[in-house]
């Protein structure tokens, strides 16, 4: 991605207050490698505007070297819970009479309970720059969370409370860090999948596999205790004018939408689960989790460890258990039968989803249009000539303009951010369906090559 490695965002009115919160930011410490310019984080930064590509980001003012220090923001600047509480007695006291609350809701209620405060809060002109509505998937509305069709992101959806916090080794609830967030987020460029025969394969989808037991995840900052600071380097080289992204872990496209509200098209770390009977996973070792399917159509290392074990006759698992454990097919009429039986799965999957691929890359490229219509009365009575489904009963129109006493401008703003996050559960399921499609061909091309063997 490349910027113009300028301050270049959308209007003045944002461009003074990105030149206060930078300010701001100065007079608390949080330090870049050089010192502050009027327009930027240092001579190595600034903030510029990169359309299509995370919107407002961290461009390159001059060359970086991967593994450089970017951005260093102390403790005292960070905003936590215990600080929060720290600050206001009230506060303190009023929720040690709610020791149930979990320590997302805690911190949840600390950062209202500031921000209510105004400019009395020494965080005012960090908090002038938070999104004033979200697309997490805390933030999905039943129409939303229905349109992602799979039964786990419906309840993933269901069951979601999430924030834009860091992690810090001392809160669960993590940290706000003003200005860290500035960065976009760009997925660990490792591929997991680069493997061209079955110890490659065994070796490499074995580590993915155990790297579910760690709950360190990679990134390219974290608190750092021998300077009391929350510290961002470089994860590559740089150019002038290029963006400078940070990973904030290995996430899935699910995970990416819940904790953070917005999706990759190409996710190295993506995985797309399919249901599996209840026997499959009682002869497994392997948790649940590591059993999914790989961007690429691939199913994981575990998932097939399990199928091939599964497949084997009952009284043949005690005496070749072992090859399945370790990675290596059992025979090949036994390596055909999973393959069958993950191409059958899937296709069914299909088969069973609501919409399909095709239909489901017409409805974004709809949603899309949208902007070309008068009012969404309209849009909506072209759209539903053509899907029946999400559509019927006017489910839109009753989720954009179903509360009483709005004025117009209010069922605007709540249209725009249903639309948005209904977009993003659409376009989930499309790149799910996808994955699912790609195993089917995946598989097909596998018994094929066996066939003729």
């Amino acid at each position: 991605m490349v910027g113009n490695g300028k301050m270049n965002p959308s209007s003045e009115a944002e461009e003074e207050g990105v030149k206060s919160l930078l300010k701001w930011a100065a007079k608390y410490g949080i330090e870049v490698s050089e010192s502050c310019s009027s327009l930027g984080l240092g001579h190595c930064l600034g903030v510029s505007c990169f359309p299509g590509a995370g919107g407002r980001g961290v461009a390159a003012l001059r060359p970086i070297s991967k593994g450089e220090l970017l951005l260093k923001v102390p403790k005292s600047a960070l905003i936590t819970t215990d600080f929060l509480l720290s600050r206001d007695e009230t506060l303190s006291l009023a929720l040690k009479a709610h020791p149930s609350l979990s320590s997302t809701k805690v911190f949840t209620v600390c950062l209202l309970y500031e921000i209510n405060k105004g400019k009395a809060s020494p965080w005012h002109p960090y908090f002038l720059h938070l999104p004033r509505s979200y697309s997490i998937l805390a933030a999905f509305g039943e129409l939303e969370t229905q349109a992602l069709q799979v039964d786990y992101a419906i309840w993933a959806a269901q069951k979601a409370i999430s924030s834009r916090t860091l992690h810090i080794p001392w809160d669960e609830a993590g940290c706000l860090c003003p200005v860290g967030d500035f960065f976009n987020y760009a997925a660990p460029t490792e591929d997991p999948d680069s493997f061209e025969n079955v110890e490659n394969w065994q070796n490499e989808h074995a580590k993915d596999d155990l790297d579910i037991h760690h709950s360190q995840r990679l990134t390219d900052g974290g608190y750092e205790e021998d300077v009391a600071a929350y510290c961002f380097y470089a994860k590559k080289n740089y150019n002038v004018g290029e963006q400078v992204l940070l990973s904030y872990g290995t996430y899935t496209n699910l995970e990416l939408l819940e904790y953070y509200g917005f999706l990759l098209e190409d996710n190295p770390n993506e995985k797309v689960f399919i249901p599996l009977d209840l026997d499959m996973h009682s002869l497994s070792c392997w948790p649940k989790e590591s059993l999914y399917i790989h961007q690429n159509g691939r199913p994981s290392f575990a998932l097939m460890c399990a199928l091939r074990l599964w497949a084997t006759p009952p009284r043949q698992r005690k005496s070749i258990g072992h090859l399945a454990y370790s990675g290596c097919p059992i025979s090949k009429g036994n390596e055909i039968y999973v393959m069958k039986w993950i191409g059958k799965k899937c296709d069914a999957l299909l088969k069973e989803m609501p919409t399909s691929v095709e239909e489901d890359k017409s409805l974004v490229h709809l949603i899309d249009k949208m902007v070309e219509y008068e009012n969404l009365r309209e849009w909506v009575k072209e759209a539903s000539a053509v899907f029946g489904g999400e559509f019927g009963d006017n489910n839109i129109l009753k989720a954009a303009y179903g509360v009483e006493g709005d004025n117009e401008l209010t069922s605007l703003v709540r249209t725009k951010m249903l639309i948005d996050r209904w977009k993003l559960a659409v376009q989930w399921r499309l790149m799910y369906k996808t994955v699912v499609a790609r195993c089917i061909s995946y598989c097909t091309d596998i018994i094929n090559s066996l066939s003729t063997q």
